[in-house]
């Protein structure tokens, strides 16, 4: 059987299917299979796989995917954990992906006869490999990510609020800089060092980096009439990050118990600042002259 290796954050991802000629963001992260090297995570599509064959220990969470016009819920079973999605203009049964807690395996009964179904594939992904960053003291945490100099800033706030907006401003008026994410960067602690990592999720920002640099630090915007940016202490820091973190996962207390102690781990190396600021270009420099130095 043919085999393809994907490395994202450096955790090594193999699949029994071509992930990247199916979802384009995973080509940047795709390597040479090599089997003699041993896979963080699996990634195995199956014909048939009965939701019944899953003891459902607590319904985590409940949620829709605009996007797909999909309803998704994401359950606690007694081996892992059961991601559930369903097309609202589709008679088809749910597609299922599940994660047994141990070894890491990735299964899901996605249709691959008539084509695989990229966002449902993409997004199924998505869940299922943010436990297993849980599992490795990393994140994929909802922000916009810009590099300068070496170094990156990451901006967090709720959708609307002006992240890919700030990022722009920084692009058009920071000489230098670039676009590392635009969605979902993953961060964690690598020798010591607070990195964050490009991903094969953008959101509607097709930029897809199989690049990391350490993190200079993170802010939280708000919109503002006004510019001002303060430096949070650790408590207002963890409680800035927590909600860009996963949220299907704040119902359970492993994923959660872990999120929170690689959020204690970044924050005791980099700063977080919150932002409140106008969609211009004094903004742009406010930010990057604090947290750039």
């Amino acid at each position: 059987m043919t085999m393809f290796d994907y490395i994202i954050a450096c955790i090594r991802l193999r699949s029994t299917i071509d992930v990247a000629a199916v979802v384009r963001g995973f080509r940047p992260f795709e390597v040479e299979y090599a089997p003699e090297v041993e896979a963080d995570c699996t990634f195995t599509i199956v014909e048939q796989l009965p939701i019944e064959r899953y003891a459902i220990v607590k319904h985590l969470s409940e949620f829709e995917v605009t996007e797909a016009e999909a309803d998704c819920t994401f359950a606690r079973t007694t081996t892992g954990y059961l991601f559930s999605i369903k097309r609202r203009i589709s008679n088809d049964e749910p597609t299922l992906f599940h994660i047994d807690g141990d070894t890491l395996q990735i299964t899901s009964n996605i249709r691959c006869d008539n084509g695989i179904d990229i966002s449902l594939l993409r997004f199924g992904l998505w869940v299922m490999f943010g436990v297993v960053l849980s599992s490795k003291h990393a994140i994929a945490i909802h922000s916009s990510v810009i590099e300068c100099g070496g170094r990156c800033a990451l901006f967090l706030g709720e959708s609307g609020t002006g992240k890919s907006t700030h990022t722009r401003l920084w692009r058009e008026n920071i000489e230098g800089t670039s676009l590392l994410n635009d969605d979902s960067p993953i961060v964690r602690v690598v020798d010591g060092q607070a990195m964050v990592f490009g991903s094969p999720w953008s959101g509607k920002t097709p930029c897809y980096k199989n690049l990391s640099y350490p993190i200079a630090g993170f802010c939280r915007l708000s919109q503002a009439p006004h510019n001002a940016i303060t430096r949070l202490k650790t408590i207002a820091a963890i409680g800035a990050l927590l909600p860009s973190c996963p949220p299907a996962f704040a119902h359970d207390e492993y994923l959660q118990d872990c999120i929170c102690a690689t959020l204690g781990e970044l924050l005791q190396r980099v700063p977080a600042y919150h932002l409140e600021c106008l969609p211009d270009r004094a903004a742009a420099e406010l930010s990057h002259s604090t947290i750039m130095g």
